[in-house]
C-alpha cells in the first residue's frame, strides 16, 4: 500500500505500508506538524481526520491555514465557535448573522438583544478564548432529517430549518461541540485548539470577526475599516432588509410563488438607478474629463462601462472609451514574477509614460492615434483610429489599476473620476454560512471562460489563486481611493448561473486537485433553484458572462 502524502498541494513524501494505519500513525517521523494540519483531504475527493484508515494507495493532502482551502476551514470553524461562544452568554432568544467579509474579516450583527455593545464585544472574546483553550472537539455527525428539525427547532435556528426542510430528504450532517448543535455547508476542523488567533473589533451596528493573515497567520494590527465598502454594504444591506431577502431559501421562495420576475425587475431598476445617479453627478462637474473604472475580476466591469456610456449619452456626454489593455508594453519589456512568467498584472506592465503622454495630450484638446495592442505577437501596434475630445466628450478607462494614481499620475485629480465596483454578495445560505464574494465572481469566471476563451472549469479554478493573488496586490488597497462605488451584484444571480455552471462543474475529473473546490460549488448551488434566463434584461451585468447582452464584447 502506498501512501502519497502532500502538504497543501505540494508533494512531501511517499510511504509504503504493509499493512492499513491511521493518518496520525502515518505522519509519525514525516516533519509535518500535525497541530498545523486543520483537515485531511483524501485522493482530492473527501475531507477527514487523523483517525482515518487509508484502505489501499491514497493521496493524503495535508491541509493547513496557508492554504485556500484550508483557510476556509478556519474561517467557518472560528465563526462556529462565535456561535458557540454566543449561546453560552444569551441562549436561544437571540439570532447571530454573520453577514459580509470586510477587510480581513466578517461582519456580523446580534438580533433580538436590546443592544450588542463594546462590553458585549468584550465577553464574546473572552468566552471563545475560553472554548479555543478548552481544545474541545468538534463533531460531525450524521442524523435524521427529523431529528435535525427538531434539534434546530429547539434552538429557535429558523433560518436552518428553512433550508434542510426543502433541501434535505432523509439525512443531513451537523457539527457538534458538547451541547451545542449548528449546521456548516463547508468542513470545519476537529477541534476548536485550531483557531490560534482571532479578535473581535466592535463596529456599529455590530462587531466583525477579524482572521489571521499572511505566512504567520497573525492578526494585522490596529484594524483599519474600509469605510466607502462598508458604507456600500450597509447600503445594500438596508434593501434587503426591505425586500425581506437575505438567505438563499427567500429567493427560492419567490420562484416557487412566481414573484422572481418583479423582483429582479426592481433590482435591475436600482442597478440602472446608482449608474444614472453616478452619470448625472460627473456630467455637474465639468472639470472631469476621464473617468477610471477598476474592480477585482468578473465584477462586471465591462458591462458597467458600457451601461455608463448610455447614462452619460442620456446627460448630453460623448463618452470615448480607451482601451487600458491596449497601453501594454511589447513582450519583451514586460515584467516578470519570480517564478519567471510574465506578470501581465502588474502595473509596470503598462506603458505608463506613453499612456500618460497620450491622456494629457487628449485632455488639452489635441487629437492622438490610440494604439492597438496585438495580444498574439505581443507588440503594439498602430490602429488608425484618430480622436480628439470636443466640449461634451468625456474619455471612459476601465482596468484593474483604475484607482491607481501611478497609472495616470500625469492627470489631476480634479480632471479624474474614479468608480470602484465589485461584486459584493450578501446572500447567505443561512446566518451562519456565508457565501463568500469569490463564490459568485468565480462561477461567473467559470462561465465566461469556458463561452468565450474555451477554458474548462477545472482550468479556470486552478488558475483563480494566481488571480485572487493579483487582486490583493493590485486592486484591494487602492478601493478606497474611489470616488464612485457600485455593487454589482445580483442577489438573483445564482440561480441563473447555477444551470450553466453545473455541467462544467461536473465534468471536473475527481484525480484533479480542483475537483474538491468543483464539489464544494456544486453543493452551494444544489441550494438555490434554477431561474430562466427569460427574466433576465438584456443589458444586465449578468448578461455578460452567461449570454444574450444587449451589448457587443
Amino acid at each position: 500500500m502506498k501512501i502519497d502524502i502532500r502538504l497543501d498541494g505540494h508533494k512531501h513524501s511517499l510511504v509504503e505500508l504493509d499493512k492499513a494505519r491511521p493518518i496520525a500513525q502515518i505522519l509519525k517521523g514525516s516533519g509535518i506538524d500535525r497541530s498545523l494540519v486543520l483537515s485531511y483531504k483524501i485522493n482530492h475527493t473527501e475531507y477527514v481526520n487523523e483517525d482515518y484508515l487509508p484502505s489501499g494507495d491514497t493521496l493524503v493532502n495535508c491541509i493547513t491555514s496557508r492554504h485556500p482551502e484550508g483557510y476556509r476551514i478556519y474561517q467557518d470553524t472560528a465563526i462556529f465557535i462565535m456561535a458557540k461562544a454566543l449561546h453560552t452568554l444569551l441562549g436561544d432568544a437571540h439570532s447571530l448573522v454573520a453577514e459580509h467579509s470586510i477587510a480581513d474579516g466578517v461582519f456580523c450583527e446580534v438580533f433580538n438583544v436590546e443592544r450588542f455593545s463594546k462590553d458585549d464585544c468584550e465577553r464574546l472574546r473572552a468566552e471563545m478564548q475560553r472554548i479555543i483553550i478548552s481544545d474541545l472537539p468538534i463533531d460531525r455527525i450524521e442524523v435524521r432529517t427529523s431529528e435535525a428539525i427538531d434539534i434546530f427547532n429547539s434552538m429557535r435556528r429558523r433560518d436552518v430549518l428553512k433550508n434542510i426542510k426543502s433541501h434535505y430528504s432523509e439525512t443531513v450532517s451537523v457539527y457538534r461541540c458538547g451541547k451545542y448543535y449548528d449546521f456548516f455547508i463547508r468542513p470545519l476542523a476537529d477541534r476548536t485548539g485550531f483557531i490560534t488567533d482571532f479578535d473581535i473589533v466592535y463596529q456599529e451596528p455590530g462587531f466583525i470577526l477579524r482572521f489571521p493573515t499572511g505566512k504567520e497567520m497573525k492578526i494585522s494590527s490596529p484594524f483599519a475599516l474600509p469605510n466607502k465598502v462598508f458604507s456600500l454594504h450597509q447600503e445594500h444591506d438596508k434593501w434587503l432588509d426591505i425586500l425581506r431577502v437575505h438567505n438563499i431559501s427567500d429567493i427560492n421562495r419567490l420562484n416557487e410563488n412566481y414573484e422572481i420576475s418583479q423582483f429582479i425587475l426592481v433590482e435591475e431598476a436600482l442597478h440602472e438607478k446608482k449608474i444614472a445617479e453616478i452619470a448625472a453627478d460627473i456630467v455637474k462637474n465639468p472639470e472631469i474629463k476621464l473617468i477610471l473604472i477598476a474592480g477585482p475580476s468578473s465584477s462586471g466591469k465591462t458591462t458597467f462601462a458600457k451601461r455608463l456610456s448610455v447614462q452619460l449619452q442620456a446627460s448630453k456626454a460623448k463618452p470615448i472609451v480607451i482601451g487600458m489593455d491596449d497601453y501594454f508594453l511589447n513582450r519583451d519589456l514586460t515584467p516578470r514574477k519570480e517564478d519567471g512568467d510574465y506578470d501581465f498584472e502588474s502595473i509596470y506592465s503598462i506603458d505608463l509614460e506613453f499612456l500618460n503622454l497620450q491622456l494629457s495630450q487628449l485632455l488639452d484638446g489635441e487629437q492622438i492615434e490610440l494604439p492597438h495592442y496585438d495580444f498574439t505577437r505581443g507588440i503594439r501596434r498602430r490602429s488608425n483610429h484618430f480622436v480628439k475630445m470636443e466640449k461634451d466628450n468625456i474619455v471612459i478607462m476601465e482596468g484593474i489599476h483604475g484607482l491607481n494614481d501611478t497609472l495616470t499620475s500625469a492627470i489631476p485629480d480634479n480632471r479624474k473620476a474614479r468608480i470602484y465596483i465589485s461584486a459584493l454578495n450578501q446572500l447567505n445560505i443561512d446566518n451562519h454560512n456565508r457565501i463568500p464574494t469569490t463564490d459568485c465572481r468565480l462561477l461567473r469566471r467559470i462561465i465566461r471562460d469556458h463561452q468565450y476563451r474555451g477554458y474548462s472549469a477545472e482550468e479556470t479554478i486552478t488558475r483563480w489563486k494566481d488571480v485572487r493573488d493579483g487582486e490583493e496586490k493590485n486592486i484591494f488597497p487602492f478601493q478606497e481611493n474611489a470616488d464612485y462605488m457600485f455593487n454589482s451584484s445580483l442577489t438573483y444571480e445564482l440561480g441563473v448561473l447555477k444551470k450553466h455552471a453545473w455541467k462544467m462543474l461536473l465534468s471536473v475529473p475527481s484525480t484533479s486537485s480542483a475537483f474538491t473546490e468543483s464539489r464544494r460549488l456544486l453543493r452551494l448551488l444544489s441550494h438555490c433553484k434554477d431561474i430562466d434566463d427569460a427574466h433576465v434584461p438584456y443589458n444586465s451585468i449578468i448578461r455578460e458572462f452567461t449570454n444574450g447582452s444587449v451589448f457587443r464584447y
